[in-house]
């Protein structure tokens, strides 16, 4: 049983139910009891410099903000402040920057890079940049041509483009001070994460793992861009940055190069494993963690073994990204699970004592509780409708599979749940430390897989598999979590029609912001779940939410829109819906978006009159 310390009581309100804001789900429970988790806890929800200078807002990932301003008792009035239109009609991922009196954008590819002047009305664009891209890295793009934002350290704002260049600007004119090439777009190779800045290190991985890519994150000297270190996920314990150091906690992730062994010979050079997703990171153990992606290709008869290290998650020494500990999630996974979600590093006290842990809802529809100092799972609870597995056994660290939703060559296995996006993907969670609640964009979809033979041909698909996708139980496709972190348990949730795509943020006037994929940006009571406004926007929504504090001293609060990625491609790519297994199965869940949302490429920004 978890508790957390420091207790503050908060009673649940009465939940609204409304069909165009949502349908709230409240589990059958009395009120409880929420606390702040730590002593940092406490002073993140105290203070705020009002900024946003990284896409996860803080090093924990908390996409936590204290400012309050905007609260329950007002947000019913938010208007709109101003628009910017980055002009390019594709899947809005990015998290807008704030630094000092200015916001960043990173467009979707060719990745522009525009900043906005936050002390004149409207908020003029400032300088734009517009890096020298390579246009055929639109043509092996996954899932769209999206950005998930940039990162701000030491006067420096740094992104990813599309076709594998990482740049460094000069916040305040826009020059361009370094730029390095880290892959290529001829094997599938491209870059879509947003980059985390730890000290004088930028941190940056790999994405294409559907093309047979060997994945990996290295860390570039902030000043030069020079890579300073590199980390495989597969292959030989040397590449992989795994020594004498590296002590995981379960047995099945100890051996010596596991990285080549666990793969039919040589396959691990095509295993996948890339690090498109989030980076956390605890200054006091100095510790990174990230998680891994899919081992390729998906059809797993065509992989035997435990194909480490896919689907993992890692914590490396951010000096030396000397890798300190792992666990394989989904050992052999089995239904392209990833491992990439956004880890949300807590102190909490268990059995009368506090651990340091990290809480992460994977896409195998299980919220983990995992002691950060030793790779231990604590607990693994069901989120979502799982069909697949029937828990995590806690002594070994692996999944109890389900056998018969096993992927078969030449047959198709239906009622897979969750599909291969996950319960929830890489659009993340908010956690407030005044609620002890993380709230958890999630998805509710089932699939049907049939596995089929594939050879790896670089810069081409390789998956083996054809899928179809479709809504889960219950008729409604996305829902808002709202997790209990310390009871492990969901207390509340608000259904919506499509999948959530978008990140969540969280502030101390008890507010939850989200986007849904029909286009409605909404602000709910973070205790009860009551939707307190909404606003239609031109376009569906899988962009990140910040809020800030202008120059004026206003909050604001702000969301790109645009639909696209994995889920909206269906918009964004112009796909024709009758085709069920286009983006690579995604389009036969999505078939009705078209006829609510078109494509989109707008800012918006909100704040009280």
């Amino acid at each position: 049983m978890l508790r957390v310390t420091h207790a503050a009581i908060l009673i649940l309100a009465s939940l609204l139910s409304a069909c165009d804001r949502g349908t709230v789900q409240k589990e059958t429970t009395p009120p409880y009891l929420k606390m702040y988790s730590s002593a940092s806890s406490r002073e993140v929800a105290t203070s705020d410099d009002g900024q946003w200078t990284m896409a996860s807002k803080d090093y924990a990932s908390w996409r936590y903000s204290s400012l309050a301003q905007i609260n329950r008792s007002n947000a019913k009035s938010l208007k709109l402040a101003w628009t910017f239109s980055n002009g390019i009609n594709r899947g809005q991922e990015a998290a807008p920057l704030v630094v000092n009196d200015t916001m960043y954008v990173v467009s979707p590819f060719p990745n522009h890079v525009f900043a906005l002047d936050l002390t004149r009305p409207g908020a003029p664009v400032k300088w734009t940049y517009k890096p020298q891209v390579l246009d055929s890295a639109r043509g092996v793009a996954c899932c769209d041509w999206v950005n998930r934002g940039a990162a701000y350290a030491a006067g420096k704002i740094v992104f990813n483009t599309l076709d594998n260049q990482t740049i460094a600007l000069d916040a305040s004119s826009g020059a361009e001070l370094w730029k390095v090439r880290l892959g290529d777009i001829n094997s599938g190779e491209t870059l879509t994460m947003a980059p985390l800045i730890v000290k004088d290190k930028v941190l940056v991985g790999n994405s294409g793992g559907e093309f047979g890519l060997r994945g990996w994150l290295q860390a570039l000297d902030l000043n030069s861009g020079r890579t300073v270190w590199k980390a495989f996920h597969t292959g030989p314990d040397a590449e992989c940055l795994i020594g004498p150091d590296f002590k995981p906690f379960y047995p099945l992730d100890r051996g010596k190069d596991l990285g080549v062994r666990t793969w039919p010979p040589e396959a691990w050079r095509q295993g996948g494993g890339t690090a498109w997703g989030w980076i956390s990171y605890d200054p006091a153990l100095n510790l990174i963690y990230y998680g891994t992606g899919n081992p390729g290709p998906w059809n797993p008869e065509l992989r035997p073994g435990d194909n480490k290290w896919s689907a993992s998650l890692f914590a490396r020494d951010a000096d030396t990204g000397a890798a300190k500990w792992a666990y394989q999630f989904q050992p052999h996974d089995q239904w392209d699970y990833d491992g990439v979600n956004e880890s949300t590093l807590l102190d909490l006290k268990i059995n009368g004592r506090t651990r340091r842990v990290l809480v992460r809802a994977e896409r195998n529809g299980y919220v983990y509780t995992i002691d950060r100092t030793t790779g231990e799972v604590l607990a693994a609870d069901p989120y979502a409708h799982i069909t697949t597995t029937k828990g995590i056994d806690l002594k070994t660290g692996r999944p109890i599979e389900v056998p018969e939703k096993f992927p078969k060559t030449r047959e198709v296995v239906r009622e897979i749940c969750p599909a291969v996006p996950g319960a929830k993907d890489w659009e993340p969670s908010a956690y407030s430390p005044k609620t002890g609640l993380l709230y958890l964009p999630t998805i509710n979809l089932c699939m049907d897989f049939e596995g089929v033979e594939t050879s790896y041909i670089a810069g081409t698909p390789y998956t083996g598999a054809n899928v179809r996708m479709y809504g889960g139980p219950g008729g409604h496709r996305g829902e808002l979590t709202a997790w209990d972190v310390a009871q492990r348990k969901k207390i509340w949730a608000i259904r919506e029609r499509f999948p959530l795509y978008s990140g969540v943020v969280a502030t101390g006037g008890d507010l939850v912001f989200y986007g849904t994929m029909e286009g409605w940006f909404k602000a709910v009571d973070a205790v009860s779940g009551q939707v307190l406004w909404q606003f239609r926007t031109e376009s569906g929504i899988i962009g990140q939410p910040i809020t800030y504090r202008g120059p004026d001293g206003k909050q604001y609060v702000a969301i790109l829109s645009g639909v696209g990625g994995w889920a909206g491609a269906v918009v964004s790519g112009d796909l024709d819906p009758r085709d069920a297994s286009a983006a690579d199965g995604f389009a036969g869940a999505m078939a009705d978006l078209k006829n609510v949302t078109g494509k989109g490429s707008t800012l918006y920004v909100f704040a009280l009159p």
